[in-house]
């Protein structure tokens, strides 16, 4: 991710109502791994431990300024239940992004990431990029998933990020947000110099919406 390292970010708030492009993407991972709780962290600054499971799916949004320019996530964050898990699979459709989501202290939910990863890879554009989340660092006397472990796993299937964080405590909570959003900026421009060059094809994410008057408009479907 070298070419997201010298964009400056700065987080908006989340009803911020001006951006420049916007991106979709989609939360997963098994319920109980904290996925709402990090969402909320990242997006609105809240932390709710008695927070329940997620029925469906929730939206939220992300908004950071980067360049110069506001880029808006749309973050479906979706649930992680077995039952609903036929209903996960209309949300792929059209996302750039999926942050796999496991936590720290539960070994069975890091065994189960290479399931959602190949439904990742099955339900969704092939060009989506990836992240790996360890939540939950701040119960590091519960950890049953070490750094290491998870390190290796993000190089051996070419998963894009990989950090751990805590919606509890806030750590890296905005961080990987904001992370998604640098690397899908930086890979749109790679789209646009590319487009500029009349080159054919791309392996780079197309914003879900570009607003070109600056003015954001709520909607209440996904793209």
């Amino acid at each position: 991710m070298a070419a997201t390292e010298n964009l400056k970010a700065e987080v908006l708030p989340d009803d911020y109502n001006q951006y420049d492009l916007s991106f979709k993407m989609i939360v997963i991972g098994d319920a109980g791994v904290g996925k709402s709780c990090l969402t909320s962290k990242a997006a609105k600054g809240v932390f709710d431990e008695s927070y329940s499971a997620t029925v469906g799916f929730e939206f939220l949004t992300f908004n950071v300024r980067l360049d110069g320019k506001v880029i808006k996530l749309q973050i479906w964050d979706t649930c992680g239940q077995e039952i609903y898990r036929s209903l996960i699979s209309s949300f792929y459709r059209n996302a750039s992004l999926a942050m796999m989501v496991y936590a720290i202290n539960s070994k069975e939910s890091f065994s189960h990431i290479e399931t959602w990863l190949k439904e990742v890879k099955l339900q969704s554009n092939p060009d989506i990029k990836l992240f790996l989340i360890g939540n939950k660092a701040d119960l590091e006397e519960e950890r049953e998933i070490n750094n290491n472990e998870a390190q290796l796993f993000k190089d051996e299937n070419g998963i894009h990020y990989f950090c751990e964080a805590s919606a509890k405590s806030g750590l890296n909570a905005q961080e990987v947000f904001v992370e998604a959003a640098k690397l899908l900026y930086s890979e749109h421009l790679k789209y646009k110099q590319r487009a500029n060059k009349g080159e054919s094809g791309s392996d780079v994410p197309v914003p879900v919406k570009i607003n070109n008057k600056k003015t954001d408009r709520k909607q209440t479907g996904c793209c």
